[in-house]
């Protein structure tokens, strides 16, 4: 099985990483200047789980197109989300599926729109991994899970195969019978965890020293409200186990969207708050994810016009 991994940042160099180390056909598209660092240094994964150095990874660039793969596994940015389509499509074939690992759902209209629903899957990862300042892959817990399945729930032979190609590869690999439901619950896990810790700009452990636990319970609820609204709501199970993440006192945990705004880098907002209060319907039902969307559209709008500034 020829597998595609679109981008070698910390979510496709950690999983694609781990596939080749264990011996599966692996090529990452990556851009040109990734692609010349990965040729110098190899790819180079710090994990709690044990370290990798996979010199001279198979590479390719929108330059350089791929023959059709088997499994395209997209692991970019949602803000990247065109780029990737335009440099991956030469790459999709009729038999191709593509694997998205994207928070929300935009991009499963967009994969739709531009390859068909066919080829689509649904996707998801639990992982916190970030490039370090030498271009490595820095795996910052032990969690790493990445979940399949067909959207439409049945087991069909691509699942298998991808089940089969996916199983002893080095991370904890699961097929989704419920993967609509699993990815609305992740992103329910999402916008709560980024609205209150980039809201609030301090860990989990600051928001409970802070007695400000009430900003995650009433987050959680908007989203949770906004997932039955779509046919999805949360499972007691789920919402138990948000609830503890984002309430236990001293936690260090903050989300990827805060880490970005801690670095002045470009953030989801559309993409993870904008686009689930559109899908509410009614914006004045969840008044406070209404209050993290401003916070982050002003964040990007300052650090656009301060980008601008001559040095």
């Amino acid at each position: 099985m020829r597998i595609l991994v679109v981008g070698a940042g910390g979510v496709g160099g950690y999983f694609g990483g781990r596939l080749l180390a264990a011996g599966r056909d692996v090529h990452f598209l990556v851009r040109p200047a990734r692609a010349e660092l990965l040729a110098r240094t190899g790819l180079v994964v710090r994990s709690p789980h044990g370290d990798l150095l996979l010199a001279s990874p198979p590479t390719a660039t929108a330059e350089t197109p791929q023959p059709p793969a088997d499994v395209v596994l997209l692991s970019c940015k949602a803000y990247d989300l065109q780029s990737a389509m335009e440099a991956v499509a030469p790459s999709v074939g009729p038999e191709s599926v593509i694997v998205p690992l994207l928070n929300g759902m935009q991009h499963l209209d967009r994969l739709d729109s531009r390859f068909g629903a066919d080829r689509v899957l649904g996707g998801w990862c639990g992982i916190s991994a970030v490039l370090g300042p030498e271009g490595q892959v820095l795996h910052l817990n032990r969690v790493h899970e990445l979940v399949f399945g067909e959207r439409s729930g049945t087991l069909t032979p691509r699942i298998a195969a991808i089940e089969a190609a996916f199983a002893n590869a080095g991370f904890d690999a699961r097929r989704s019978d419920e993967i609509l439901q699993e990815m609305w619950e992740k992103w329910t896990l999402i916008a709560t965890g980024a609205g209150a810790t980039c809201l609030l700009r301090g860990t989990i452990g600051d928001i409970v020293s802070a007695a400000a636990t009430d900003v995650v319970t009433t987050l959680l609820d908007e989203c949770a409200a906004i997932a039955e609204t779509n046919g999805y709501p949360p499972s007691e199970k789920a919402l138990k186990r948000i609830l503890g993440f984002f309430t236990t006192p001293g936690s260090s945990l903050t989300a990827s969207m805060f880490r970005d705004i801690e670095a002045h880098a470009r953030v989801e907002a559309d993409h993870i708050i904008g686009d689930l209060i559109a899908r509410g319907g009614d914006a004045k039902a969840s008044p406070l994810l209404g209050v993290v969307h401003a916070h982050l559209r002003t964040y990007e709008a300052r650090r656009i016009r301060e980008s601008a500034v001559p040095a």
